[in-house]
This record gives structure tokens, sequence and C-alpha cells, in this order.
């Protein structure tokens, strides 16, 4: 590699390591710090739920601070976190999309026999079910795309261009859930194709709060309405539970909806809908 290029690479590279590195420390601040207090507040007011992913979400947050802040000294307009970002018609545009897309996934499924309904304990309320996976889903995402499409994806898009970020940054991401129970080759392989998708979101809306709706809308409707895993986790299915059947490289198997091929044309779906919104505002 040529000399200039090297230096050019350089302290894109070294930010990145930089907050990787923050990223850690701040996770285990926030474990010392907040994992007591957390644990006693949701014990106290009766939740039953995971509080890990606020840990996470509030390591993020420092961690893309620290770089923002004190690092580049940038605004936070650099990660699409502004006032501006977080109006309703990026907001809404992301979640149509992610939750769009994991409909017709599902739907397709349905149709196909490849997603079965079959009875669960009815083990308290639906309602109370749904909004304590709510809880845990919207941080879980939030952290995600903070960590994902967040400070990275944007240092890495001022070196190389936000085609190759998008694409850098979504292998990373297929990457973090090798360790998901009952992880494939293609479940990680639909999940970087997500990445893509919400890395679109992020980048055409210029709005982190759109990746992060459109993230949210597709892990809620599995989880939710549809009570399937969501990358291998099952969470509370009160009444009634969705499988996929085999095959399991098309129905997503165990990993869920999202797994399998199938899951892949509800993506180029999203995919499509922003080529079609470019060549619109271009003509």
């Amino acid at each position: 590699m040529p000399p200039d290029v090297s230096r050019n690479f350089a302290p894109t590279i070294g930010r990145v390591f930089a907050f990787i590195l923050f990223y850690v420390i701040c996770t285990a601040a926030a474990t010392e710090f907040l994992l007591r207090p957390l644990t006693w507040a949701v014990t106290t007011v009766g939740l039953r739920i995971r509080v890990d992913m606020y840990l996470e979400l509030a390591a993020a947050i420092a961690a893309t601070a620290i770089m923002l802040r004190s690092i580049d000294r940038r605004p936070w307009s650099v990660v699409g976190m502004t006032r501006g970002a977080v109006r309703a018609r990026p907001m809404v545009t992301g979640l149509l999309v992610g939750g769009g897309a994991i409909v017709i996934t599902c739907a397709t499924l349905l149709a196909a026999g490849l997603l079965q309904f079959g009875p669960a304990p009815a083990n308290g309320s639906w309602i109370g079910a749904a909004l304590r996976v709510t809880a845990v889903l919207a941080p879980a995402a939030l952290a995600e795309e903070l960590i994902c499409r967040g400070y990275l994806l944007s240092v890495v898009r001022d070196s190389v261009g936000a085609r190759l970020a998008v694409m850098l940054t979504s292998v990373m991401f297929g990457l973090l859930h090798l360790a998901n129970p009952g992880a494939t080759v293609e479940s990680v392989g639909v999940v970087m194709l997500s990445g893509l998708l919400l890395g679109t979101v992020r980048v055409v809306l210029n709005s982190l709060y759109a990746a992060w709706m459109a993230h949210l809308a597709w892990n809620w409707v599995m989880a939710v309405p549809v009570h399937a895993s969501v990358s291998g986790i099952q969470f509370e299915s009160p009444g009634y539970l969705a499988v996929s059947t085999a095959p399991a490289w098309l129905s997503g198997g165990s990993w869920g909806p999202e797994g399998g091929a199938i899951a892949a044309l509800g993506m180029l779906a999203g995919l499509a809908y922003f080529h079609t919104r470019r060549r619109r505002e271009e003509s």
C-alpha cells in the first residue's frame, strides 16, 4: 500500500480502536456503578426484565460522547443525532421500512407453511409481556445502532465513503451475532444483509434514530405479535408460539424468521424502496 494511503487510513483505524477501547471501559464502569441500582429499580417496580442492554446503551452513549466531544471535537450531527434527525418523517419512514420488511417476511413464511403457530402456556397477560419485551428490545436496538451505525460508520465513511462504510459495519454487525444461540453461516449472512438495510436508513435519512426505529420495528414484530425467536432468542410468548419449520436455510429455523433466505427478500424490498426513492429524487 502506498505510504500516503497508509497515512490517510491511520487516523481512521486509530479512532476505530479508540472507540472500541472506550466502549469496553465504559461497559465495565456501567456494570460497576449502574448494575445494582438498575436491578434494584426494576425489582422494586415489579418488572421481570434483563438490564444488561441498559448497561450496553449507557456505555455506547458514553463512548460516543468521549470520541465526539473530547477526541474529535465534532457535533452530534456527525452520527445522525440532532433535532432534525428525530423529526417524525425520518422516524416514521424507518419504522415503516423495518416493520414492513419483516411483515413481508413473516407473511411469506406463513403462506408457504414455513412458519406455524402452536400453543404455549398462558403465563401472565399478553399486554404485560408485550410491555416487558419492548422494554428490552428498545434499548438493545438503540445500543446496537450506536455501536455499529453511529460513530464507527461515520468515521469510516469519512475515509472510504458511505457505501463501503455501510458494507464494513454490516459485516461487523453480523459477526457480533455469532455468539447468539443457534447461529449459522446463513443466519449471520442474513444479519449482515439487515445491516445493509439499516445502514442505508441511517445514511439516506441522516438519522440514527430512524435506523433505531427500523431495527426496533423489525425485532418487535417478531417478538411481540408473532411470538417468534429473534436472532435465536425466545422472549415471553403467552398463549401461543410461532416456530419456523424446515428447511432452516429458507425459514430461519431456531434462529427465527429473520435467519433464512425468505428474510433476505424482505430486506431487499426495503433496499429497493430506497433505490426507487433515490431515482425519483434525481429525476
